[in-house]
């Protein structure tokens, strides 16, 4: 059984048991249960169920493993040819890493 979840604007294949590292979520603290309840898609033993937009009635329930998760960092690199012009930057994504506890269809 899983289920396509929309966490944060972006869709994640969810099966019980299983980790994810969503966008960072505000007020999650660790230890901490969290539900959502945009399930865009139900599969239980090859049944299917999409949603319009969403299913009734369905729910994922996670538990917040570790609030602040820094992702790797992503270098950006700016130049401009024959002008001396060089500049570099960096940036690592934050996330939440959420353990699928309960999935109700």
């Amino acid at each position: 059984m899983y289920v396509i979840v929309e966490i944060n604007g972006q869709q994640f294949k969810a099966e019980q048991g299983k980790k994810l590292f969503v966008h960072h979520i505000q007020n999650a603290e660790n230890g901490a249960t969290v539900e959502f309840d945009k399930v865009l898609l139900v599969d239980v033993d090859g049944d299917v169920r999409v949603g319009t937009p969403t299913v009734e009635g369905a729910k994922v329930v996670c538990e917040v493993l570790s609030p602040l998760v820094k992702g790797d960092k992503v270098l950006i690199f700016h130049k401009k040819r024959r002008k001396g012009h060089r500049k570099l930057n960096g940036h690592r994504q934050q996330f939440t890493e959420v353990s699928i506890k309960e999935i109700v269809a």
